[in-house]
C-alpha cells in the first residue's frame, strides 16, 4: 500500500471516529441536556475512552460546534430545494421524526438545547447564526429560482420575507414536535396546505 493510500485510509478512519463521537454526543445531549451530558457519558455511549475523544475534540463545545457543522453539510446536500416539492406534504410526513435520536435532520430537542446554550455561549451563537443564514439563503434561491428548474419565480424583493416566514414556520413545527408529538396529522396537513401556498405565490 502506498503512502497516499495509507494516508487516505487513516483519514477515513478518523472521520468514522468523529462521526461515532458526534452520534454518541447527540444521543447524550438529547437524553440528558447539554450541561448534564459529560464527556465521560459521551465516551461510554460511543464505546471508547474519554482520552480518545479528546484526540478529536478539545471539549464539549467543540463537539456541539461540530454537530452544527454536520447539520449544515446535510443542509447543503438535502435542502438545496432545487426541485419542485410539496412542502406541506413533506413537513406533515416528517413531523415528529426528528425527535428520534437516530434521525439525520436537526433533532427538535437538540435544537432547543443549542438555542438555549447560544444565549450564553458566543461561539455556539455564531454557529447557529451561520446555520440560519445558510438555510435562509437556500430558501431565497429556491423561491426566486426558475419554475422550470423547481423554483417558484418569486421577485427578489419579496423572497427574503417569504423565506423568513418559512423558516419561522419550520422552526415552530420543530418546537411543536417536542410539546405535541401526537398532533393530528390531518389537521396539520390541512393547515399547512392552506398557508404554505400563499408564501410560495409570486
Amino acid at each position: 500500500m502506498s503512502t497516499k493510500q495509507e494516508s487516505t485510509k487513516a483519514q477515513e478512519r478518523a472521520e468514522m471516529q468523529r462521526h461515532r463521537i458526534l452520534d454518541a454526543a447527540q444521543q447524550c445531549f438529547i437524553a440528558h441536556g447539554f450541561h448534564a451530558a459529560s464527556m465521560a457519558s459521551i465516551a461510554d455511549t460511543a464505546g471508547m475512552s474519554a482520552g480518545l475523544i479528546y484526540r478529536y475534540f478539545e471539549n464539549k463545545n467543540a463537539i456541539v460546534l461540530a454537530i452544527v457543522d454536520r447539520q449544515l453539510q446535510l443542509l447543503r446536500e438535502n435542502i438545496r430545494l432545487n426541485r419542485r416539492v410539496d412542502l406541506a406534504a413533506e413537513w406533515t410526513q416528517n413531523y415528529g421524526r426528528s425527535c428520534a435520536a437516530e434521525a439525520k435532520g436537526m433533532n427538535a430537542a437538540l435544537l432547543l438545547e443549542m438555542s438555549a446554550e447560544a444565549t450564553r455561549d458566543p461561539q455556539i451563537a455564531a454557529a447557529l447564526d451561520h446555520y440560519d443564514t445558510t438555510l435562509r439563503a437556500a430558501l431565497v434561491d429556491w423561491l426566486t429560482g426558475d419554475p422550470q428548474a423547481g423554483g417558484h419565480g418569486l421577485p427578489a424583493a419579496i423572497a427574503p420575507y417569504r423565506a423568513l416566514l418559512l423558516q419561522c414556520l419550520f422552526e415552530g413545527l420543530k418546537l411543536r414536535e417536542t410539546r405535541e408529538p401526537d398532533l393530528d396529522r390531518a389537521l396539520l396537513s390541512s393547515a399547512l396546505h392552506e398557508f404554505i401556498p400563499m408564501l410560495l405565490k409570486p
